[in-house]
């Protein structure tokens, strides 16, 4: 692709996420978006022919594709070389939630999702899914077998021991900040998760 088309590919695709996150898919308007993006209706067909649902579809998962890379960065950074294991769940807790921040137009239209989701096709919740949250806990997963078989965890069943940790250390960051709308206190928000990773830990530590 062409330097111009790309770049005006890229302009789309940013003004979309942002009328997406900001209107839902269900409201969302292909006029809106071109408005946004900075180009005609024309422009945005020549690039997504098959209009909104092509373009939802595509915003979704570069999206998605964006945070998975900044999990998997928090892994490879937080959890390969593990000294103290309480001090390095905690700190790649904090790096796992960090890109509700850093992606917040991306969440934003994760939000709009999840609130519309009784509207929206199970085809995008399911490619939504594949492509960024099951994606990235698949990954966790895998470390955290590693972590099994070092005998630094108890966790014969490493996608359960994930999904616990992330719920506890995660899931009312998660609440209070409605996924990110808003912030939290650096201070308030290490404290739950230093407090769920002693709970994790009080469950999967080997006896």
């Amino acid at each position: 692709m062409r330097q111009g088309l790309a770049e005006k590919r890229q302009a789309i695709v940013r003004g979309a996420r942002r009328v997406f996150g900001r209107d839902g898919y269900t409201r969302a308007a292909i006029d809106s978006i071109a408005k946004e993006a900075g180009v005609s209706t024309r422009t945005i067909y020549n690039h997504f022919p098959e209009g909104k649902a092509q373009l939802f579809r595509v915003v979704v998962v570069e999206g998605s594709e964006e945070v998975v890379r900044a999990h998997v960065d928090a892994i490879d950074r937080r959890l390969y070389k593990v000294t103290d294991l309480e001090s390095d769940l905690c700190d790649f807790a904090r790096a796992w939630m960090r890109p509700l921040y850093e992606h917040g137009d991306h969440f934003a239209v994760v939000r709009q999702l999840r609130a519309e989701v009784g509207h929206i096709p199970q085809e995008f919740l399911d490619t939504w899914r594949a492509s960024g949250p099951d994606r990235a806990r698949k990954v966790a997963a895998a470390r955290f077998r590693e972590l099994a078989d070092e005998g630094l965890l108890d966790a014969p069943d490493p996608e359960r021991a994930v999904t616990h940790f992330f719920w506890l250390t995660g899931a009312e960051i998660s609440d209070r900040t409605y996924h990110g709308a808003i912030r939290m206190p650096d201070e308030e928000r290490d404290e739950l998760i230093a407090s769920g990773v002693r709970a994790f830990l009080h469950g999967y530590l080997p006896r």
